[in-house]
């Protein structure tokens, strides 16, 4: 509408939108529309729309990006550290372990056991009772061991962590790929070692080591083993600094050729116009599929969390150039003509209602939280640098791709379909 009302033909309002909401596939799309539409020039002319919306497209979300991340200190979704404490049981009745995590809301371990206060730290099982006087460590959420102290007994002075005389505790890297993509279930360390895996810590995010936890390659495990078995289950995880920074070149590739293909697959509308998603979106998609299986039998479909992160990096550089050098092209044709004050105009306001409907929806209607948000806005936008501007405002807080991941696809699709519509009128 502000087009129209501004006097911009068809061609140019479609290119300043696929500018606006920076997705160059809906500026494709947009110009094929409007040469199809009769417009011999569609392409040309959408394309200058495009470079001068393009810039304000990045800007305008990243501020609204930053408005999301300003109240993300509130958010009711942040993961609660975990913690560790001795408790000391006053029950009488002799509760198993199961049960009491059963009753238990949040992310919960038993990791010690000390029947009274002289004998031998064991390991506990699920299946073990615990007894008036015994002493036992439990790791999870502070929420979590708070539940469990007031239903078993109270906080100890003594500290079973301390004692190694019977079982020590260490950091272990997964470096081999043979368990990347298993449960902590599947590796079954408590009968091969008479271990356990109290926590998990995956880049920065330490997590409680339940059973159904899929291990990826770089994690670093803390394991709680007799003392003189550590180095045996060392040797078992690889214990390798090349685990994190481990690429796993074949799925990798495979990955990205099946991106391509997903991505460039032409499907047909209603209208019998075709159009593609993407190969950004097709390999998002593949991303997705295969980070969630974690492994084929023997293929390790994911890769270590510091590999990606690196990856990622340089993907952005290159997004961004590639980005430039396109919108770059275009500048001074774009700003010596007459329409170029129209388009800043309407890609103003197509970037501003776009990014202010989500932050006022998602925030005051949904109550999502700030973190997710701003990986959200970045989504809808197609917009790796908003991503990659989350990402290092908030430490790569996983929310952030969570958020991000939930509607870059649906929103590829969806700004495909309007630059259609938009370039055919």
């Amino acid at each position: 509408a502000v087009g129209r009302a501004l006097g911009m033909d068809s061609a140019l309002i479609a290119g300043t939108f696929a500018g606006a909401i920076t997705n160059t596939p809906a500026l494709a799309a947009a110009g094929n529309a409007a040469v199809t539409a009769g417009n011999p020039e569609g392409t040309a002319v959408a394309t200058v729309g495009y470079a001068v919306a393009y810039l304000y497209g990045v800007v305008g979300m990243l501020f609204f990006c930053l408005l999301a991340l300003r109240y993300r200190r509130s958010d009711k979704d942040t993961p609660s550290p975990l913690i560790n404490r001795t408790i000391r049981v006053e029950r009488e009745d002799g509760p198993v372990i199961a049960d009491i995590i059963e009753k238990i809301s949040g992310e919960l371990k038993f990791s010690r056991l000390r029947r009274g206060e002289t004998g031998p730290i064991m390991r506990p099982t699920n299946d073990d009772r615990l007894f008036k006087d015994d002493l036992v460590t439990v790791v999870g959420t502070q929420e979590a061991v708070k539940q469990v102290i007031s239903a078993v007994g109270h906080d100890s002075s003594h500290s079973l962590i301390e004692d190694r005389k019977y079982l020590d505790f260490r950091r272990i890297t997964v470096s081999d790929p043979k368990l990347a993509g298993r449960t902590i279930a599947d590796l079954d360390i408590d009968r091969r070692f008479g271990a356990t895996i109290s926590r998990v810590r995956r880049g920065d995010v330490d997590m409680v080591g339940s059973p159904e936890l899929v291990l990826q390659q770089g994690d670093r495990v803390r394991v709680v083993a007799p003392t003189g078995r550590m180095k045996e289950i060392s040797a078992y995880f690889g214990d390798s600094a090349r685990g994190l920074s481990s690429i796993n070149p074949v799925a990798l590739g495979l990955g990205m050729a099946l991106g391509i293909i997903i991505g460039e697959w032409r499907f047909l509308t209603p209208t019998g116009a075709t159009f593609s998603i993407g190969s950004a979106a097709g390999t998002l998609i593949v991303g997705l599929v295969f980070g969630r299986i974690g492994r084929i039998k023997g293929f390790v479909t994911a890769m270590p969390f510091t590999a990606t992160a690196v990856i990622a990096e340089f993907g952005l550089l290159v997004f961004l150039a590639r980005a430039g050098v396109t919108a770059g092209g275009q500048i001074a044709e774009a700003f010596t003509g007459g329409d170029w004050w129209k388009i800043l105009v309407t890609g103003f306001v197509i970037t501003t209602i776009v990014g202010l409907g989500l932050y006022v929806s998602m925030r005051w209607i949904v109550k999502m939280g700030g973190t997710r948000l701003a990986g959200l806005i970045g989504g809808a936008q197609t917009q790796p640098a908003v991503l990659a501007f989350a990402n290092e405002r908030t430490g790569s807080d996983p929310r952030v791709a969570l958020g991000y991941a939930m509607v870059y696809p649906v929103a590829m699709i969806v700004k495909i379909f309007l630059a259609q519509i938009l370039g055919g009128l």
